[in-house]
């Protein structure tokens, strides 16, 4: 049997997420999507790409006529849309979701815009499912100076933003990553969605390169489930210590990146050090990453099916790695694994 569900992206931001200043440059977006749309294994391919809405990928001020190119652009190539990244951001437009009344509302006006492009995706047909993707756009040092205080702001100022989702039809998901304030360990973004409470518009995106560095307490040591020196033979353990993790986060989960790591942190560019994504085949990678992924996918046994698409993030890999042809097909090759161990069919003839 070959599942078809769930459907198979790319992440095309590993092209300018880490790049430019003080690093490699660029890579350009439709050099992206030619790598996602070539890479092949065994007769099967990725069915689409996720996107951030940033120049000079994807303007965020785009208008309909450029979001009609996009589409054309994505849909020539035989791939679809899924999730968007919101450029929440100071140095891209946006704001501290627990600064001041400016940033907050600039935080809000980078969600409004890539909101709006999602939906009209969306129109275009070429965007079958997805969110838009969030995170507090703050440090975990500058939320640490008042905790309690700074996650009621940025709960306020998500709250925020699902109104505006909701305006659109969207959802989003606050990505769970340790560089991030108020969601920089599992417990503090458990408190974070409870404290926002809106489930049906706010959920966890979960990325197995970044959730590995909260079992390590990386930026939060109180709530870490594993010590610094463990032994990562030591299987029974890591796994107790995962499913933890995976049974307070996996309720909330609505965004998922298939990802491998080596336990340690990585930061190029403007972007601060975080968990670092690892070629699917790295010998140093601690994760077997279809296992691991079943965490994630599974309740009590059985596929959730909450998750329509899955994607790779090789955020922060050298140019180098990413112009291979070999990086993608051993890629999608370890994606095709986690599908068919945790996927489903849908729509095929009986």
């Amino acid at each position: 049997m070959t599942n078809n569900f769930p459907k198979l992206h790319n992440a095309t931001w590993p092209g300018v997420v880490g790049k430019g200043e003080g690093s490699e440059p660029p890579i350009d977006l439709d050099t992206m999507l030619d790598l996602t749309a070539e890479a092949e294994v065994d007769g099967q391919k990725f069915d689409g790409v996720d996107l951030f809405l940033f120049a000079p990928h994807v303007d965020i001020d785009s208008t309909d006529d450029q979001l009609q190119e996009l589409a054309d652009n994505v849909r020539g190539r035989g791939l679809a849309v899924g999730s968007v990244v919101a450029p929440v951001w100071p140095p891209t437009g946006g704001g501290s979701a627990m600064g001041s009344e400016a940033d907050r509302e600039r935080f809000a006006t980078q969600v409004r815009k890539a909101c709006r492009i999602a939906e009209r995706l969306r129109t275009l047909g070429v965007r079958p499912d997805g969110v838009v993707r969030i995170d507090s756009a703050c440090s975990p040092a500058d939320w640490a100076e008042n905790p309690a205080e700074n996650t009621r702001k940025i709960a306020k100022t998500f709250r925020e933003a699902c109104a505006i989702a909701e305006d659109h039809g969207e959802r989003l998901a606050a990505e769970g990553e340790i560089c991030w304030g108020g969601m920089h360990g599992w417990r503090v973004m458990v408190q974070l969605l409870e404290e926002v409470d809106r489930p049906q518009t706010l959920g966890f995106q979960a990325d197995m390169a970044h959730t590995l560095l909260y079992l390590l307490g990386y930026n939060a040591p109180e709530d870490a489930l594993l010590p610094a020196d463990f032994d990562w033979k030591d299987e029974e353990r890591f796994y107790d210590a995962y499913a933890r993790l995976t049974d307070a986060l996996r309720p909330w989960t609505i965004d998922f990146h298939v990802a491998q790591n080596d336990a340690t942190v990585h930061g190029s560019g403007t972007h601060d050090k975080t968990g670092r994504h690892c070629q699917a085949d790295d010998p140093a990678g601690k994760l077997d990453v279809a296992r691991a992924a079943g965490y994630w996918l599974r309740e009590r046994g059985e596929p959730t099916r909450r998750i329509r698409h899955l994607c790779w993030d090789g955020c922060m890999f050298p140019n180098a790695v990413m112009m291979k042809p070999r990086t993608w097909n051993t890629i999608l090759s370890a994606m095709l694994a986690v599908r068919e161990e945790h996927g489903w069919e849908e729509g095929k003839p009986q």
